[in-house]
């Protein structure tokens, strides 16, 4: 269905390169978030973001309260963690995380009173320093998946000039709606947010993106794009085709802008930050009330949840308890997924618990269970074309099975997929060439550090 759009919505100055159309399946799109009753218990990891792992600083008997730091570090690219819950410490050891890793992690008795730490008040920020400094307090993260520590991203080279920051909410996963309902529901965090960032940084320009198949969504961004302030009109909304993977950084930058981020580097290089909609927002409410980053929307859906829901749930919550606050199973899941289904991680048991990164909580019943049979590939071509970052996956493929060469590999461009799996949900050979191009990056990274 074609949609009308709003006359100061932008469109994108250019097409997105290769990428696929999948079905949006976006059945939570009208489910209004609410939170949901603290588990009995959190289990918290000290990473939970892309960067170095946090040391803890509580240990097993001590009482935290919500909101209360509860491990730190010293390195630049990381991100403090709170306690989501206030409680009892009961274990400070590895656990099992999502992606299987084992991950020491702190383990809170919830108490069922939700208090919070005293010491929490608004941050004094009156510069861009002051700023960056708040934000890495809140412990925030990129909430659309990647868990990149947000101050880091803010913290530009001062060499560097950014005019133009990017609000992502493309969401152009299939399943998940965590963008779409903070669109719908927080609009005027997302303007604030918006706000305080141009304040600090003086962006020249802010152009909030979103897929043009979210009609609700866009009506409420353009009423804020329209929204006049003192430093004058550089909100801008644009509707970008609904097409995946339009909401992965590079491709994103390139779409809006016209501009392309050279392999090896960052947006800033030219001249542009991306944030997460949903981190923007965020940003707002931590700067008003100082209380840190210990919950987030996730999305639970698929054939085997018996009430898909946007929900709020406290940071280290099971999946399992996830599922629960949805109505339990609808029915015996064949694959239980933490993300989305294109970029997402499979998980073996739903005891895991969720992070600031995890946006969506998918379970699909065995109705669903469709696996390609590996054949042998007929040089379709169809990965090149899918391919948003203009590789060739299927060469890489080959390499990595006939001759792993690193410096051949990373002649090949391997660093530079975003595994979006656009190549692999179009193989007619059913190609597992996600999983190629992750060895094939790994390989490169063993062959550099020897």
């Amino acid at each position: 269905m074609k949609v009308k759009l709003p006359e100061n919505v932008l469109k994108p100055v250019a097409a997105l390169r290769g990428g696929i159309k999948v079905s949006h399946n976006k059945f939570t799109s009208e489910s209004e978030t609410r939170r949901i009753e603290p588990p009995p218990q959190v289990v918290i990891p000290m990473v939970q973001h892309i960067g170095a792992p946090c040391t803890p600083l509580v240990k097993a008997g001590e009482r935290v309260l919500a909101g209360q730091k509860i491990g730190d570090t010293d390195a630049y690219i990381s991100a403090p963690i709170h306690a989501s819950v206030s409680g009892k410490v009961k274990a400070v050891a590895p656990a099992v995380t999502v992606g299987g890793r084992h991950i020491l992690s702190v383990t809170i008795e919830n108490d069922g009173l939700m208090e919070y730490d005293p010491s929490i008040a608004p941050p004094k920020v009156e510069s861009q320093k002051d700023f960056i400094k708040a934000v890495r307090a809140s412990g925030l993260v990129g909430l659309g998946g990647a868990g990149f520590p947000a101050h880091a991203k803010l913290n530009f080279p001062k060499d560097v000039k950014i005019d133009t920051l990017i609000v992502n909410a493309a969401e152009c996963e299939p399943y998940i709606t965590t963008d779409y309902r903070e669109c719908i529901e927080n609009s005027w965090d997302i303007v604030s947010g918006i706000h305080a960032l141009i304040e600090f940084f003086d962006f020249k320009r802010v152009v909030i993106a979103v897929e043009d198949n979210k009609p609700e969504a866009i009506k409420i961004l353009s009423s804020i794009a329209d929204t006049d302030n003192e430093r004058g009109d550089r909100i801008h909304l644009m509707a970008l085709k609904s097409k995946y993977p339009q909401g992965a950084e590079k491709a994103m930058i390139r779409t809006v802008t016209g501009r392309k981020v050279p392999p090896g580097k960052l947006p800033a290089d030219v001249g542009c930050a991306v944030m997460n909609v949903g981190s923007v927002a965020f940003i707002a409410r931590y700067l008003k009330s100082g209380r840190p980053l210990i919950s987030r929307t996730i999305t639970c859906s698929g054939s085997a949840i018996a009430q898909p829901s946007n929900i709020r749930v406290p940071i280290g919550t099971s999946a399992k308890e996830i599922v629960a606050a949805c109505g339990g199973y609808a029915a015996e899941p064949y694959k239980i997924i933490v993300g989305g289904p294109m970029m997402g991680f499979a998980l073996y048991d739903d005891e895991v618990p969720l992070t600031k990164q995890n946006n969506a909580l998918l379970a699909f019943a065995s109705k669903e269970k469709e696996i390609k049979k590996e054949r042998a590939c007929i040089r379709c071509g169809r990965c090149v074309a899918a391919c948003p970052m203009s590789l060739a996956p299927v060469f890489i493929a080959d390499k990595l099975k006939k001759d792993p060469d690193p410096a051949e590999l990373n002649e090949l461009g391997a660093m530079v997929c975003m595994e979006c799996g656009s190549c692999a949900y179009v193989c007619p050979a059913g190609k597992p060439l996600v999983q190629s191009m992750r060895r094939a990056k790994d390989i490169v990274r063993e062959g550099m550090k020897k």
